[in-house]
C-alpha cells in the first residue's frame, strides 16, 4: 500500500516536473525565435540567406495546403451560410445575411483555417523532415563544419510557412464567400444586391488586415513550434513520431489560445461599425 504522503509526494513531483519542462520548452522556443529573427534579417541584408531552399519550401508548403484549403472553405463557408441564414430567415433579418456571414469567415475561419492547415500539414511535414534530419546526425554534421542549423534549417522554413500563410487566408476567404454567396442566393432567396450591401455595410479593410496578422502570426507560432520539436527530435523507433504528434498538437492548441486573446483585444479596440 502506498501511503497518503507517498502518493502528494508523487503528485507534487509531476505537477512540478511538468511546470518546469514546459517552462523550459518555453523558454528554448524563445530562443529560437529570437535567433531566427537575427539569422534571418542579417542573413538578408548581407544577401546570404539560401533564397533557394526558401523558394522550394514555400512551393512545396503551397502544393500540400492549396487543395485542403479549397475543400475546407467550401463547406465551412456553407456550414456559416446555413446556420446564419436560417437565424436571420426566423428573425426576418435576412438582409443582414452576407453581413453576418462574411464577419464569421473573414475574422474567425480564414485564419483559423490558415493555424490548423499550417499546423496540420506544413507543420507536420516540417517536423518530420527536421527529425529524420536529426535521426540522420545531418544536423551534427552541420554543427561540425560550423554551420549554425537554426540558420541553415529552421530560419528558411519559418519565412516559408509566413509567406503562405496570407495566401492561405485570402484563399479561404474568397472560397468562404463564394460559397456563402451561393448558398444564400440559389438555396435561401436572399437578393444578390442585399447581400453585397450588407456584406460592404458591415466588413472594412481593418477586418481584412487583422485576419491576415492573425494568420501570419498563428503561422510564425506553428513555424516555430514545429521546428522546436523536430530539432528535439529523441533517437529511437517512434521518435519522428512522437515530434510530428506534439507539433500538430502544440501548434494548434497555442493558435486556438492566441487567437481567443487577439479576438478579446480586437472586440476592445476595434468595435465592430456600421459604414
Amino acid at each position: 500500500m502506498i501511503s497518503a504522503g507517498a502518493a502528494l509526494d508523487s503528485v507534487d513531483g509531476y505537477v512540478r516536473r511538468v511546470v518546469f519542462d514546459s517552462m523550459a520548452t518555453f523558454g528554448r522556443s524563445v530562443q529560437m525565435t529570437l535567433a531566427v529573427v537575427v539569422f534571418g534579417i542579417s542573413d538578408v541584408v548581407r544577401r546570404q540567406f539560401p533564397f533557394r531552399d526558401f523558394l522550394s519550401l514555400t512551393w512545396f508548403i503551397i502544393t500540400v495546403t492549396a487543395t485542403p484549403t479549397v475543400l475546407v472553405s467550401v463547406p465551412f463557408g456553407v456550414i456559416i451560410s446555413a446556420q446564419v441564414g436560417s437565424l436571420t430567415q426566423q428573425v426576418g433579418a435576412t438582409s443582414v445575411s452576407g453581413a453576418a456571414g462574411g464577419l464569421g469567415i473573414i475574422q474567425q475561419g480564414a485564419p483559423m483555417v490558415s493555424a490548423l492547415l499550417l499546423g496540420g500539414a506544413a507543420g507536420a511535414a516540417v517536423a518530420s523532415d527536421l527529425g529524420a534530419r536529426v535521426l540522420r546526425e545531418e544536423v551534427d554534421a552541420l554543427r561540425a563544419m560550423g554551420i549554425d542549423p537554426i540558420r541553415r534549417l529552421v530560419a528558411p522554413r519559418i519565412a516559408a510557412m509566413l509567406v503562405v500563410a496570407p495566401l492561405i487566408c485570402f484563399l479561404t476567404i474568397i472560397m468562404g464567400l463564394a460559397t456563402g454567396f451561393g448558398i444564400a442566393v440559389i438555396v435561401q432567396d436572399v437578393a444578390p444586391g442585399s447581400f453585397v450591401s450588407s456584406f460592404s455595410a458591415f466588413t472594412s479593410l481593418t477586418d481584412i488586415g487583422i485576419a491576415v496578422a492573425k494568420s501570419i502570426l498563428f503561422a510564425f507560432v506553428v513555424a516555430v513550434v514545429a521546428c522546436q520539436r523536430g530539432m528535439e527530435t529523441k533517437h529511437g523507433a517512434i521518435a519522428v513520431a512522437n515530434s510530428v504528434n506534439a507539433a500538430v498538437v502544440i501548434g494548434v492548441v497555442a493558435a486556438f489560445a492566441l487567437n481567443l486573446a487577439i479576438t478579446q483585444l480586437t472586440t476592445m479596440f476595434f468595435p465592430q461599425r456600421i459604414l
